[in-house]
């Protein structure tokens, strides 16, 4: 009888990054998850959050249970990575309810759990535009019944932060955050712009007129600036939502975020 071996661990899905990250670089994302998915988080039976290519040092996903657990105390936080190194480099930081394992975009947790949260930051920017849509698919078949995909980009320091979320039956909205008193008009966040996105910022295309209507409100609200950049983007905000179906109102608009709804910057053709 020949003997038996045991098989050799599957290939995590995915290639490695460059592994870039700062303390308080997606603390906009995070404050979002909370605010707009902490009840889902609650009702969850074990609400499970994979911070998926933490990156080179783990400090996303330390701060991403912090944050999480003011809206969600009994959530878990799963960093996820695709490079052995940074997982081991990871491991002196877990604590109750923080771990970090290898893998990729197959997302492996013990027991099949199904996460409640799967954040993607900066993960995708140096994929091609055309391998975004089975990424996504594939995340989203992770997810729990009620769970939610965010994968977005942001700049090093987290002043600019652009980001799609994604429910298991796929996008939802797309979200702009910024630190209103560095932006200058908010089409330079179109350097941020998601993968599925970025590239769709030509004449034509749904996201390069959003991105001017954006600019053209900031302008015409220009008076308001005497109050503060946070008024002149309410008022900003105020006037796209008479042609752009935006998903959130002044309390997050307070924040430097606005949320529009997927279908009006889905990419043509």
């Amino acid at each position: 009888m020949a003997s038996r071996s045991t098989p050799p661990p599957r290939r995590p899905v995915g290639t490695v990054t460059r592994g870039t990250t700062n303390p308080n670089r997606l603390r906009r994302m995070d404050r979002w998850i909370a605010a707009t998915h902490g009840a889902a988080l609650r009702r969850a039976d074990d609400p499970v959050a994979v911070d998926l290519g933490y990156g080179a040092a783990p400090w996303t996903a330390v701060e991403l249970l912090a944050r999480l657990r003011e809206a969600a105390p009994r959530v878990r936080v799963v960093g996820i990575e695709i490079e052995p190194a940074r997982v081991a480099g990871a491991k002196p930081y877990e604590r109750e309810g923080l771990s970090f394992r290898h893998g990729g975009f197959e997302v492996p947790l013990e027991g099949g759990v199904r996460p409640a949260l799967i954040r993607a930051a900066n993960v995708l920017r140096q994929y091609d535009e055309e391998q975004v849509e089975a990424v996504w698919e594939r995340l989203r078949a992770r997810l729990d019944p009620d769970g939610l995909l965010v994968e977005g980009t942001c700049d090093e320091i987290g002043r600019r932060h652009v980001w799609v979320a994604l429910g298991p039956e796929g996008p939802r909205t797309v979200t702009f955050a910024t630190r209103l008193g560095s932006l200058e008009r908010p089409s330079d966040l179109a350097e941020r712009l998601p993968k599925a996105l970025i590239h769709r910022n030509v004449p034509g295309e749904p996201v390069h007129a959003f991105l001017r209507d954006f600019d053209r409100a900031w302008a015409a609200a220009a008076p308001y600036a005497s109050y503060g950049a946070r008024q002149r983007w309410i008022r900003t905000a105020r006037a796209l939502a008479g042609d752009w179906p935006l998903a959130d109102g002044p309390v997050r608009w307070r924040q430097g975020e606005l949320t529009v709804r997927w279908e009006a910057l889905r990419p043509s053709g």
